[in-house]
């Protein structure tokens, strides 16, 4: 019999676009896009998962990361 998981709400990471990805590798510019952020100073909310933790250890020098606070 399987076991129920516990229902923990999802956390969100607030990502700031910071530098800008200019003289930067392609990867990192791909990075930044696949992120969804397109200007500088521009901010999206993604759910905190290894494969968006993975992306930010690759960009962290051009993001600002935040947890959100959910209400």
């Amino acid at each position: 019999m399987a076991k129920k998981k516990t229902e923990q709400p999802m956390k969100k990471l607030q990502i700031t676009l910071v530098k800008s990805p200019i003289g930067y590798s392609e990867r990192h510019k791909a990075t930044v896009r696949a992120l969804g952020l397109h200007k500088m100073n521009q901010t999206v909310v993604h759910t905190d998962t290894p494969v968006v933790r993975g992306m930010l250890a690759k960009i962290g020098h051009l993001v600002k990361v935040e947890e959100q606070v959910e209400s």
